[in-house]
């Protein structure tokens, strides 16, 4: 329980949702509007590569981002969008409470010094290609938005931590705020898209396609999810959920749902919302590049 009591937690949780409700009211409480973002490509399409959670923090394994990158410096695809979740900030979860034994030692500058380190792993492999400026886009996530909540619910951390000591900016990403989708080539992308007045995740490949009614890639959670279906003109739409792209064990799942899939997609022929989606691997990757 986040919180010392049950009634507590639902008051915080409801000022927390009350602050992100859209002004018209119209919208599921923590969605924000879509916006695009528009890249050159080839005639027949862009190519997209999609890093799903990463969820960095000390002491996880992190070299597989050394991995992607030099994977992406060879392939060069026209866009790298991070889904989220690129950082985990233990430091921050409300899923202990303040003062247990879990979070003792736990220091927010070290995760963020962590999530440097990684994101120094990845974007250096991407520098070593002259000519090559792909788009940078990262959606952020739940994880991230900790910090955003730890401020909210204590107000005198204003301006001691933000989202900005991330340096994600710095390191060239295009930052989406917690829940706006992005749409690039038609296909509208987001750490989760919410659903319902408490605006929970949709947790199936299948249901993104029945709300959206586009083409969509979603992160958050584990292992993958895909479905397909049909636009009133006769064009395919294409849904993804894949939420895993850390080599490390998560300690409250069980050793069985921990044996998910882990890996990245490459987007081709990225347009007017249909692809040609190609999953590689956690496996591939290390087996080319370790």
């Amino acid at each position: 329980m986040p919180y010392k009591n049950y009634e507590d937690s639902k008051r915080r949780d409801k000022r927390y949702r009350d602050s992100r409700k859209e002004a018209n009211g119209i919208a599921a409480p923590f969605a924000r509007p879509m916006i695009s973002r528009t890249v050159a490509g080839a005639k027949h399409g862009l190519r997209i590569a999609v890093i799903p959670d990463t969820q960095v923090r000390p002491l996880v394994p992190i070299d597989h981002l050394k991995w992607a990158g030099q994977y992406l410096a060879k392939k060069q695809p026209d866009v790298i969008v991070q889904i989220g979740d690129f950082c985990d900030m233990t430091s921050l979860s409300t899923h202990n409470e303040n003062g247990s034994l879990q979070l003792e030692g736990l220091r927010y500058k070290k995760d963020i010094d962590s999530v440097h380190r990684a994101m120094d792993l990845f974007v250096n492999e991407l520098a070593k290609v002259p000519g090559w400026k792909p788009k940078l886009i990262l959606t952020l996530g739940n994880h991230e938005d900790r910090i955003t909540r730890t401020v909210n619910n204590d107000p005198k951390l204003q301006g001691l931590i933000s989202i900005e000591d991330l340096k994600y900016a710095d390191y060239g990403w295009d930052v989406i705020p917690f829940l706006q989708p992005v749409t690039i080539g038609g296909i509208a992308l987001c750490h989760y898209f919410p659903s319902g007045v408490m605006g929970r995740p949709i947790t199936s490949a299948s249901q993104i396609l029945k709300q959206l009614h586009m083409s969509a890639y979603a992160g958050h959670q584990q292992g993958r999810d895909i479905a397909y279906s049909k636009r009133a003109d006769g064009r395919d739409m294409t849904a993804i959920i894949s939420g895993s792209f850390y080599q490390h064990a998560e300690e409250y799942m069980s050793p069985f749902t921990n044996n998910h899939w882990r890996g990245m997609y490459m987007l081709h022929e990225v347009k007017d919302g249909m692809f040609d989606e190609m999953a590689v691997s956690m496996g591939y990757l290390k087996r080319k590049f370790a």
